[in-house]
């Protein structure tokens, strides 16, 4: 019901009117509640005269009265008469508010409302579409049972109507009558059946939406539409766009086979490939043949599968949230998993609108990162904290930084969780803590740096900070307990000050695990929890009862006297838990005549080795509901939700989506028309043929041709686009018997395109009138593309009278490059592309750009450099051994020289050797199985290699600042071999020449987690500086920084891929250790160097 019926003021009547909202919310006044128990007659007399008034004006100014008094909570049903009388008005706004009028009064006043049913039956055969429509939507808002049979009836006849709105209405009423009566489903459906085939696409989301309320299971209705809903889809109403796709999405699970299983072969292939080894024994020839072709038949998609998927790309870039978000899940749930990346830049968008669309996005894009990292990893900095943000959102990206979390970029992330810490949010500070605690524990190369960080937290002054601190370096210390002694004692320290229970709770499990690791501290603390015992939390008071208990196992001579105090204390504790608890630990570690044989095993019960907490993401079992449904919000099936079936081993027959011969022959004649008047029509816009054409019936499907083949400009997208035409030219919908023209049309067009692309290059930057010639006469341009085409042609009128022929003919190559300019998202046609990545690309020559570094602003240019590598004997690798090669050896080693081939990228040295008695010929890199984001450059193929031969060859990779493994296929003519590089730690960096000034600078913003330390133990002999140069230069590329101290060694370095820092620090002390200290802001890598410097100082 439209809400303009109750904006208007009041013109006389003073406070009698009232608006929209105050329907619901308006409360009533003491004159108001008095007014319900009294009748001013004369009141009532009055609105009644000026309904039977000749006048329109006075009619609806008591109509305006009437509303408002109902708005108010007065009684109006005396007024019902009068107010029918007016159903018949010719004026549409008194209409307007006499239907709001029925709608409120028929289910209390059933005998009344029945009065006015032959009026809404008498306005269901008027002239006027708008009071056709408004009749039935007040007749099934009556929601009397009675007249059931009537509303059906109406609801037929409705569905029959000339008018599209009306039919829209009639799909609308389905819904209401259904729930009024189920048992009219049958008679419904035969409805929705007759609907569906509606080629309006003002009709098709509320078809749809009927289908799923009444019949979801009904697919074989969906069979025949759905051709023709994927191609009507685009011009759909936004919201009819939505229950459209998610039933398709649907439709799809339960017809095609999964796109997945692609993958799925290959990597089942290969893990098979041994086992055929075995069987050929045992297998005839014709068995194995027929197995292997199956197995390497190739996954082809359903042509109808991909319409779907191609149909819903141009909605990406719709205004409408829920709209992106439907096609967004329908790419996850359905399509190949190559292509599903292209959703991620459509809901990185959607993170800019209000918090409610951002808090359903985020939600989704969490789910999707436990499964797909490589989908948002490139839009890493999108999901950054804003401090604007309501915290439901901050702590939604906080679980998606998680997720996003890898070896190449935790260093930046735990440096963004440095600054979310000192949040005033304290709930987002805590859960920042817990995130830290999840990437220590998913990436074990950071796992001390952020233990480290989490001690420093202790020392803060809020105590909730704390508090989670304590809580998540107790899950921490529970995978590697023994290395952390002096942590344990640290917090045992801190019982003193914190007051939170979990987290004093948490240190004393922690204690109590480890007693025996700190023997002279756990019986001091429990005899200060034995002296507050009773003020404590009863969790707290748990976790004493279980430390009392595990020392009386472990030290019983110190604290038995205490422990069977703290149990005494817990004999007679309020909590029913406590005593419980008390009187079974009593039994079990105090052995008497009554305990039985469990007391035996007491220290097994409680010192038994407790599994460390998998921290996981409470988004992990959210994948089996469907993306962007409230079950998926709520993580609990909702009511009305349609789980999506299992992906069908084998496809059912797609011959049902077929469609009859008779339609193509419907819509024959006005195609061939189009075909002999397109040379005429050159003097008008296409807009205005646009509009011609959707009179008759393929004009969908022609402006659906026209929105896909403007997608984009490639030759796929030629063929695509070409194809769609030649589908929108001969009818809605796909049929076996247009199979041929289909074809010729194809051909017809890729040929015109090659024959016109040299003409096409040279006069790209005009845009000309597209011919209308043989090949494209079908080619109407899209919703999508009219906007500015429109606009454009009266340009191109003017241009052509002045241009020759060949400038006049453009392909839709042209005019889709034009249109991509403008699109909101780069929506390329569907290759099979990989999960996009956004990977620096080198524009510039290393020379330029080393100069270009010279012009940079920041105080660290001028001072620091890179200088000469220390020279050091250069240690070899294998990378291919003689046996495995055939002869041919490979070894490589790293020269630590700048790389030729890339600034990014680090020099690699391969030595290769024929070690047969043969000639090696063609030996190349074959391919190439690189991590994401790494590159490698090439060495150009060896054409031959004579026996006891050797070469060298220089290579680049870029590792990306990752000790990754970079595979791939060393080759000759005859055999390919697989290899790998792995590049140790210290190769990844170049020497870095700076002031010791300049060190310490660079070193004093370089703290926090951002620095890693260790102590080293070893004779004062191997703390020479010769000895500490060589051994340090010896494991990484690191340049000397001059020390003014003696008992101080300072090492520089930058990361060949980013440029970051990496300080070294040899600080010796008395006697014979001294401290490694490495500053960087790449941590994985720091702890990684440290690890290896380490055991090397160590060393005599």
């Amino acid at each position: 019901m439209s809400s303009n019926s109750f904006a208007y003021t009041e013109q006389s009547g003073g406070g009698e009117t009232a608006e929209l909202g105050q329907e619901a919310t308006s409360t009533i006044s003491p004159s108001g509640a008095f007014g319900l128990f009294s009748s001013d007659l004369k009141k009532n007399e009055d609105l009644k005269q000026m309904l039977e008034s000749n006048k329109d004006s006075a009619k609806l100014d008591a109509m305006k009265r009437i509303v408002g008094m109902i708005a108010k909570g007065k009684n109006a049903s005396e007024l019902f008469p009068a107010v029918v009388k007016n159903v018949a008005s010719k004026n549409i706004e008194i209409k307007k508010l006499v239907y709001v009028y029925l709608v409120r009064y028929a289910e209390e006043q059933q005998d009344l409302a029945l009065l006015s049913i032959s009026t809404f039956q008498r306005a269901l055969k008027d002239p006027n579409q708008l009071i056709r429509a408004s009749a039935l939507r007040v007749l099934s808002s009556i929601r009397v049972p009675i007249i059931v049979p009537i509303m059906m009836l109406a609801i037929k006849e409705a569905s029959a109507d000339l008018s599209p709105y009306v039919r829209k209405n009639a799909a609308h009423a389905i819904q209401k009558l259904y729930s009024l009566d189920p048992e009219q489903k049958e008679m419904l459906i035969e409805v929705i059946e007759k609907l569906l085939k509606d080629k309006s696409t003002l009709v098709a989301g509320s078809v749809v939406m009927a289908f799923e309320e009444v019949c979801p299971d009904r697919i074989d209705l969906i069979h025949k539409n759905y051709r023709k809903l994927c191609n009507l889809l685009v011009d759909v109403e936004e919201w009819g766009q939505v229950v459209i796709i998610h039933m398709l999405t649907r439709y799809a699970r339960t017809q095609f086979v999964s796109p997945w299983k692609e993958v799925d072969t290959i990597y089942l292939f290969l893990d098979d490939g041994l086992e055929d080894n075995e069987k050929n024994f045992y297998e005839s020839d014709d068995e194995l043949k027929e197995k292997t072709e199956d197995r390497k038949k190739p996954y082809t998609m359903d042509p109808d599968h991909r319409l779907l998927i191609r149909n819903t790309k141009p909605l990406l870039q719709s205004r409408n949230a829920a709209v992106v978000m439907a096609v967004a899940q329908l790419y996850w749930h359905i399509s190949p998993k190559s292509e599903a990346g292209i959703i991620s830049k459509s809901l990185v968008r959607l993170l800019r609108s209000n918090r409610e669309v951002q808090y359903i996005v985020l939600q989704n894009i969490a789910t999707m990162s436990i499964q797909r990292k490589g989908m948002f990893e490139p839009y890493l900095k999108s999901f950054y904290v804003r401090s604007t943000d309501p915290t439901m959102i901050k702590t939604l990206k906080l679980e998606i930084l998680t997720n996003l979390a890898n070896e190449a970029n935790i260093s930046t992330l735990l440096r963004e969780f440095q600054t979310y810490v000192k949040s005033q949010d304290k709930q987002f500070a805590a859960a920042t803590i817990q995130t830290i605690g999840r990437c220590a524990t998913n990436i074990s190369e950071v796992t001390d740096t952020c233990l480290n960080g989490l001690v420093c937290l202790l020392s803060n002054r809020d105590e909730i900070v704390v508090a989670e601190s304590v809580v998540v370096i107790k899950k921490l210390l529970q995978m590697q307990p023994v290395q952390h002694g002096e942590i344990i004692k640290h917090m045992a320290k801190l019982l003193d000050s914190i007051t939170v229970p979990v987290a004093r709770a948490s240190i004393l499990w922690l204690i109590g695990e480890n007693c025996e690791r700190v023997p002279k501290i756990a019986p001091d603390v429990l005899r200060k929890m034995a002296k507050s015992f009773t003020n404590e939390d009863d969790l707290v008071k748990l976790q004493i009862l279980n430390l009392g208990a595990k020392l009386y196992l472990t030290n019983s001579k110190q604290t038995k006297l205490l422990t069977q105090y703290i149990l005494n204390l817990g004999k007679y504790d309020q909590n029913y838990d406590i005593r419980d608890r008390t009187r079974f630990i009593r039994q079990l570690i105090v052995p008497n005549e009554k305990s039985g044989a469990l007391s035996k095993y007491a220290k097994k019960i409680f010192l038994a080795q407790k599994p460390a907490p998998l921290l996981e993401s409470p988004f992990k079992d959210r994948d089996h509901f469907q993306l962007g449904t409230l079950s998926h919000t709520l993580n609990i099936k909702a009511s009305g939700y349609l789980e999506l079936s299992n992906w069908p081993e084998v496809a059912p027959d797609p011959s049902v989506r077929n469609v009859e011969v008779i339609e193509l022959a419907k819509e024959w004649t006005p195609t061939g028309k189009a075909k002999k008047e397109n040379p005429a029509k050159k003097f008008y816009s296409e807009s205005e043929e646009e509009e011609e054409s959707s009179d008759s019936s393929s004009s969908d499907s022609e402006s659906e041709s026209g929105s896909e083949s403007g997608e984009g400009g490639g030759s796929e997208e030629e063929e695509d686009s070409s194809e769609d035409s030649s589908e929108g030219s001969s009818s809605e919908e796909e049929s076996e018997s247009g199979d041929e023209s289909e074809a010729e049309h194809k051909r017809m067009a890729t040929r015109n395109s090659k024959n016109k692309g040299k003409s096409d290059t040279e006069d790209g930057k005009k845009k000309n009138e597209k011919s209308r010639t043989s090949g494209s006469s079908d080619a109407d341009s899209s919703s999508i593309e009219s906007s500015s085409d429109s606009e454009s042609e009266s340009e191109s009128e003017y241009e052509s009278r002045k241009t020759t022929k060949e400038i006049g003919k453009q392909t839709k190559q042209d005019r889709n490059l034009l249109t991509k300019d403008v699109s909101l998202l780069d929506l390329d046609d569907f290759n099979p592309i990989s999960t996009p990545v956004v990977l620096p690309t080198p524009a510039l020559s290393p020379s330029l750009i080393a100069d270009l570094e010279g012009l940079n602003l920041s105080t660290s240019s001028s001072v620091i450099s890179v200088g000469t590598p220390v020279f050091v004997p250069g240690k070899t690798h294998v990378l291919l051994h003689r046996m495995s090669g055939k002869g041919l050896a490979a070894n490589y080693f790293f020269p630590r020289q700048p790389c030729i081939f890339g600034d990014k990228m680090v020099s690699v040295q391969i030595t290769l050797n024929n070690t047969s008695d043969r000639k090696i010929e063609n030996i190349h890199i074959g391919e190439k199985k690189l991590p994401v984001g790494m590159q490698m450059h090439v060495f150009h193929p060896i054409d031959s290699l004579e026996p006891e031969g050797s070469i060298t060859v220089s290579m680049g990779i870029d590792f990306c600042d990752s000790t990754q493994t970079a595979s791939f296929q060393l080759c000759t003519k005859d055999d390919c071999f697989n290899v790998s590089i792995q590049p140790p730690i210290g190769e990844l960096l170049l020497p870095v020449t700076m002031s010791e000034k300049d060190f310490k600078k660079e070193q004093g913003m370089l703290t926090g987690m951002n620095e890693t330390s260790a102590v080293i133990i070893a004779a004062p002999q191997n703390f020479t500086p010769s000895m500490v140069l060589q051994k340090v230069v010896n494991v990484a590329n690191v340049g000397v920084v001059p020390s003014g101290q003696d008992n101080i060694h300072r090492f520089a370095a930058k990361t060949v891929h980013s440029g970051s820092l990496m300080l070294v620090t040899v600080e010796l002390k008395e006697g014979s250790t001294a401290q490694l200290i490495i500053n960087t802001e790449k941590t994985v890598i720091g702890s990684v160097l440290l690890r290896e410097l380490k055991p090397v100082l160590s060393q005599g």
